[in-house]
Order: C-alpha cells, then sequence, then structure tokens
C-alpha cells in the first residue's frame, strides 16, 4: 500500500503558488499556542502587536514577497454573530494583514446557511491542492492534511468563492 506523502510545509506552499492563495476560516475560537500571549494582552487592554513585532515575523514578509509575485492572498472568515472574544482579536488584528497585501473579507455564519461548506478550515493554491489546517474541539492546532483529489479542490473552490461573493470587506465589517 502507497503511503501518503507528507503535508507539504506551508511556506513552501505559498511559495509555489502562482496565481492565488486561498483561505477560508471557520471556527469562532482557536486556541494556537503562539498567539497566546498576545491574545491575553488583547483582552486585558485592547492592545495588538506592531507589524515589526515577533508576532508577525514570519507571516507578514511571506505575505509582501507572495503578493509582490502577482499571487492574490485572500482570506475569508465565516463568523457568528456576536462575535466571540478571539474574533474580535482577529478583526483586530486584521489591519497587519491587509497592509501586507492580504484581502480580508467577514461572513457573518447566519448568511451562509444556502451553500455546502467543507469541515475544515483551508488554504487552496491556484486550484490545485488544499492544505487542510485541521483543529481540536477547543481550538489546539493539530497535524495539518492535504489533498489534491479534484472533488475536494471542487468543493473548497465553490465554498470560498461562495463565501467571498456575500462577505463584507475588512474596512466595512463592524463587530
Amino acid at each position: 500500500m502507497l503511503q501518503k506523502p507528507p503535508t507539504p510545509g506551508f511556506e513552501d506552499l505559498l511559495d509555489s503558488a502562482q496565481q492565488h492563495a486561498l483561505h477560508l476560516e471557520l471556527r469562532d475560537v482557536y486556541a494556537v499556542g503562539e498567539e497566546r500571549e498576545v491574545f491575553e494582552a488583547f483582552l486585558r487592554d485592547g492592545s495588538v502587536p506592531a507589524d515589526d513585532s515577533e508576532f508577525w515575523s514570519g507571516w507578514l514578509p511571506l505575505v509582501e514577497r507572495t503578493v509582490a509575485r502577482g499571487v492574490k492572498v485572500l482570506r475569508a472568515r465565516v463568523v457568528s454573530e456576536p462575535v466571540t472574544d478571539y474574533i474580535r482579536f482577529e478583526h483586530a488584528i486584521t489591519d497587519a494583514n491587509v497592509r501586507a497585501g492580504e484581502q480580508v473579507r467577514w461572513l457573518s455564519r447566519r448568511r451562509a446557511s444556502t451553500f455546502a461548506l467543507p469541515g475544515n478550515d483551508f488554504w487552496l493554491i491556484d486550484d490545485r491542492i488544499v492544505r487542510w489546517n485541521i483543529f481540536s474541539g477547543d481550538g489546539q492546532a493539530l497535524e495539518p492534511d492535504h489533498t489534491d483529489d479534484p472533488s475536494a479542490v471542487k468543493l473548497c473552490a465553490e465554498a470560498f468563492r461562495a463565501v467571498w461573493d456575500l462577505a463584507t470587506e475588512h474596512a466595512d465589517y463592524r463587530i
């Protein structure tokens, strides 16, 4: 039996993108370890990390160089309303994503009831490979997975575009 190859590293996937990297987020709470201190500071006093902080050191330069190559980096978030504290945090830090070149939109979960969404967050690279971001029930990041199965790629492409078309631009979304 053939063993499935390991999931490509995220930086390698983004570096391989030629047209677009589409990210759909579906959870209302994440508990990603490297965000803990920044999230707790936000809850205490509303502070957000500066663009040149250690928090952003890996992500923002990767987005900037990807966008500089002409690749569109689009992120759509489906959120329950009223939003959770974590979504308030994500909204507050998203200006940094936008300054780096990401386009970000928000969609109320209530408006997402009429189309199919996959069971996990994902990145879709050039409509050819899906990287599933897998999380535990309490929001801890688990080992990611990936597929190039045409039916999964199609589901993700259609889901992303359905969300994107209904979603509100970050600058206009009020929490």
